[in-house]
């Protein structure tokens, strides 16, 4: 029987240097695509495929997401005093419903294996789906909902995959791949940034993973791998033979909001797909270009 997805786990403890001074005080997750912060795509992906509870793994000076899934009972008092209705539910939406929002803590930077291992109690034997917020997909139905309605065909573990350039295997985690139908891609192997010359294939994990409890089996072990982190590609490497594991192919064009370039370009892209700024973006890029 295969069991549904109801807890998310958001890695989020990053320092964000590479949007520096920007995140000095403010965590990069809070950086905003047009006027929403990344976190909040994230969890909003993670509501629409039906996840009911959500971890945010979180470090130093990360409070200010706390404070932005809480409710800002003075500013909500303004806005409903100013007839501001549109702002005023935009802002109620964000809170999640009590006790459905969790924070702990990843106290040192020791890889995505090792901020995954920091949620174990929070999973409790259930599988789970981790999110990246640097990840953002720009399409009709998220990206994690999409890999929801495969994961309920195949069960196991799974992960988001695209193609990437050869000469930038050694940025992801990168699959070996043993059949490919167009969709789903059962995997042999992985392999976590391993150099051109050396990858089995060009077909890399980006920041969505469905996962299976006995990962942590292999995650309780510390074990340090790539860059001397604790990488959750290993442990996932682990569990194939015991567990199915397929890639999954996603509609939608996603960005790498980890990077200037992508960050820059999603906001101009989400701006495009809005009604209220759709045409005035396209005038502007038009005068700039």
């Amino acid at each position: 029987m295969i069991k549904p997805i109801r807890k998310a786990v958001f890695p989020v403890a990053g320092l964000g240097t590479r949007f520096l001074p920007a995140t000095k005080v403010m965590p990069k997750e809070m950086l905003p695509i047009v006027d929403k912060p990344l976190i909040q795509y994230a969890i909003e992906e993670a509501r629409e495929a039906g996840i009911e509870e959500f971890v945010l793994v979180t470090g130093r000076g990360k409070n200010m997401m706390e404070d932005h899934f809480d409710h800002a009972y003075e500013l909500e008092a303004i806005l409903l005093d100013r007839g501001r209705e549109d702002d005023l539910s935009a802002v109620q939406r964000v809170a999640p419903d009590s006790g459905t929002l969790s924070y702990t803590r990843q106290r040192r930077p020791l890889g995505l294996g090792h901020a995954v291992w920091c949620a174990r109690q929070f999973i409790t034997g259930e599988p789970f789906a981790v999110i990246s917020p640097d990840d953002i997909v720009l399409s009709e139905k998220g990206c994690l909902k999409q890999m929801m309605e495969a994961y309920l065909e195949v069960g196991g573990n799974m992960v988001a995959v695209e193609d990437v350039p050869r000469d930038q295997t050694n940025r992801y985690g990168i699959l070996d791949v043993e059949s490919d139908d167009g969709l789903l891609v059962k995997a042999k192997g992985l392999v976590e940034k391993p150099n051109p010359e050396d990858a089995p294939s060009t077909l890399s994990i980006i920041g969505r993973y469905i996962l299976q409890p006995e990962v942590f089996e292999y995650l309780d072990k510390l074990e340090v791998g790539t860059g001397g982190e604790i990488q959750l590609t290993d442990a996932m490497a682990k569990t194939i033979g015991n567990i199915p594991f397929h890639g999954f192919r996603f509609e939608g064009h996603r960005f790498d909001c980890g990077t200037k370039i992508g960050f820059v370009t999603a906001n101009v892209a989400f701006a495009m797909q809005r009604n209220d700024l759709g045409g005035d973006i396209k005038a502007e890029l038009q005068k700039i270009i």
